[in-house]
Order: C-alpha cells, then structure tokens, then sequence
C-alpha cells in the first residue's frame, strides 16, 4: 500500500488491529507511535496520518489532509466478463492506470458462468479496485458497472465522446493515431474470444470506431492496459 485509504466514517474511530490496514502499518511500515504515514480519503483529499498510540486491540490515529485532491482521467472501460483471475488483474492494474469508471457485460462469445463469479457478489471487486487506487497514490475509485449485455451497457451510457472497440480482425484503424480530443472515451474490449459478427455491427451503429494494437495477439489484460497507456499519452494525461 502506497497510500492507506480511510472511508470518511471511520476518521473518528480507533483503528481495529485486526484490520488489515492495521498490521501493514504495524509490520510493513513499521510505524512507531509519534510518527506519520501517507493517508487518504476515500473520494476525498491525501495527506498524513499520525500514530498517537498503539492499544491492546486498536491503533489511535490522528489525520491532517490537504487541499489537493486527486483526478481520474476521463476513460471509461468497457470489457466483456472474463475469466475472474483476468478481471481480478484489471480492476486492480487499470484502477491504478486511472481509469474514471469500468463496465464489464456478457458477449455473445464469453463463458456464460462468468457473470456469477464471487468476484462480483462477494465485494472482492471493490477490495481490488481499492487496492488499486492505493497503488496508484489515489483516493479516487472509479465506478463499477455490471450490465447483462452489450445491449444493456449501451442502453445505459450517455457518453457521447471518442468510442472505441478494440478488434483483432476487423479493426479498421490502428489506436495510435486516433483523434482523442472529444473527451471523454470510452475504449471496449470483447473478451478473450473476442466480438461477435452481431456485436461488430452493433458498435458500428452506436458510433464505435473499431481499432487495432497491431498484429499481436495480446491477453485482455494486457490490452486493457495497452489501450488505456496509449489514449493517456495521446492525451497528455
């Protein structure tokens, strides 16, 4: 943990030794009473933590936060369910990358027992995106998005920026040189069996742009992370 995140509701309690959070400082930052460490609040500013005392079941802690607060860039994320140890590595890599939301829905071609991973039911996903962001030195959380279907995801965006679709086989421009200036943009993924002909055509009908990272054939999560690289320094983000 770069950064330790606090939920703005637990400032005011001592920090249970039990908790996580606790014995990374304890063990790993090996913090000694009196000293500070880099703290943050989630969706809500950085700064310092203070360790007033180490009790018998709790750490008591004090905060000074500054006025800065961080951003995240306007991408959004689009990606067919996954296999969950590869949505596990793009939640937390991408939330790091600085990502404003994620959008993950079933394709025509993606495994059906997907969707009914624990990872979306047990609260491991928000946990990864949290560690995400503390990697990141951010407090910002993008928003998670679960949808049923391309259909749906697109039923319920109203982003009217860049769309773009990432397609081995029928991309039609390479991502680089892409104009990016219409903020924000949303960049899909189809999954590791990638879109359909149906889907393709959708896209296309709702404005995507179907585009390439060239002719090797990458995992999802390195894609993610590639596409998302790319339009950030296209950006200038």
């Amino acid at each position: 943990m770069n950064l330790i995140l606090f939920d703005p509701n637990e400032l005011a309690t001592p920090l249970l030794l039990t908790d996580p959070r606790a014995q990374h400082i304890i063990k790993v930052l090996k913090v000694q009473k009196g000293e500070s460490f880099d703290a943050g609040q989630i969706n809500g500013p950085r700064g310092k933590a203070k360790l007033i005392e180490i009790g018998k079941e709790s750490l008591l802690l004090s905060f000074q936060w500054e006025a800065y607060t961080p951003r995240l860039y306007p991408i959004d994320l689009w990606v067919s369910f996954c296999r969950p140890q590869t949505c596990r590595k793009i939640l937390q890599e991408c939330t790091s990358l600085g990502v404003r939301s994620f959008t993950f829905f079933a394709t025509e071609k993606c495994e059906p027992s997907y969707k009914e991973s624990h990872l979306w039911t047990t609260g491991e996903s928000e946990r990864l995106i949290l560690r995400g962001a503390e990697q990141a030195f951010c407090t910002r959380l993008p928003q998670l998005i679960l949808s049923s279907s391309l259909k749906e995801a697109l039923s319920q965006t109203s982003v009217n920026g860049t769309r773009l679709a990432m397609d081995n086989y029928e991309s039609t421009e390479p991502l680089t040189p892409l104009v990016t200036e219409a903020l924000p943009i949303i960049v899909a993924l189809g999954g590791e069996r990638g879109w359909s002909n149906n889907e393709r055509e959708i896209l296309r009908g709702h404005k995507f742009v179907l585009a390439g990272l060239g002719d090797r054939v990458l995992r999802t999560e390195t894609a993610c992370i590639a596409a998302i690289s790319i339009l950030r320094s296209n950006m200038n983000l």
